[in-house]
């Protein structure tokens, strides 16, 4: 039997996320979080890991207008939080409250880019690693260990990772284990963008929730098969939010 992936979500609005994360700063806890997409839920049902990965989240948001619209299809009002745009104000959330920040994932060069306008935007905010795995990097093999040992000598709280889905999941699930002080956020390309590597949809596309096309036009070759996926899981999500809804 296949999970209610739509329930994943349990932390719904950005006020609700923002508490979460500053109390169990407070309390000194870490925390994992993931950016839940369509794209997710298709590699979550081919991939038994991934998914005992996302389930083991403490907070997983909805980044996707399709995750947003079945959700309230379902019955749950939640609101839209994008994995790229988590980044600047957690930023400014952490350099507020002295909190040491990592990045992990992209390249040695995206790392620096990114570091670089975090740095301009935010002068006081810790960077304390940078770290950059190299092509082909196991989130569950002995390098992972070796960079949680790195985020653990530097003391870091916040640790953005842009390794992409699943590793970045994956290795939160187990960062939260080995480093229990440091809060793990799955970017995606989060950093790519704020380094400029790579440029969002103009916000008229994305309030118009077509940025899925604007970058399946960007990149044809790699997104339309992916996309292709997405659009063939949703008549049964769209089924499972209705009953959903009728049980509720």
């Amino acid at each position: 039997m296949r999970p209610d992936f739509l329930a994943l979500v349990n932390q719904p609005t950005h006020a609700g996320l923002t508490q979460s994360i500053l109390e169990h700063w407070q309390d000194g806890r870490g925390f994992t979080l993931a950016t839940l997409n369509l794209d997710h839920i298709v590699k979550m049902r081919q991939n038994p890991v991934f998914l005992g990965s996302y389930m083991a989240q403490s907070h997983v948001v909805a980044d996707g207008n399709p995750i947003v619209w079945l959700s309230r299809l379902a019955g749950r009002r939640i609101e839209l939080i994008p994995g790229s745009e988590l980044v600047m104000p957690l930023a400014a959330l952490a350099t507020e409250h002295d909190i040491p920040v990592a990045l992990l994932g992209a390249t040695e060069e995206t790392l620096q880019l990114a570091a670089d306008s975090l740095r301009k935007d935010y002068p006081k905010l810790q960077i304390v690693a940078q770290i950059a795995p190299p092509f082909g990097f196991d989130p569950t093999g002995a390098n992972a260990d070796t960079y949680l040992e790195t985020l653990r000598r530097a003391n870091a709280k916040l640790c953005f990772l842009a390794l992409g889905a699943p590793k970045q999941e994956i290795f939160a699930s187990r960062g939260i284990s080995q480093v229990p002080e440091c809060g793990f956020v799955s970017i995606g390309a989060g950093l790519d963008f704020i380094a400029g590597q790579q440029t969002r949809a103009p916000q008229w596309v994305r309030k118009l929730a077509l940025e899925w096309v604007w970058r399946m036009l960007g990149n044809p070759r790699r997104l339309a098969l992916r996309y292709t996926r997405c659009i063939s899981i949703m008549p049964g999500l769209i089924w499972q939010a209705i009953k959903d809804r009728a049980h509720s």
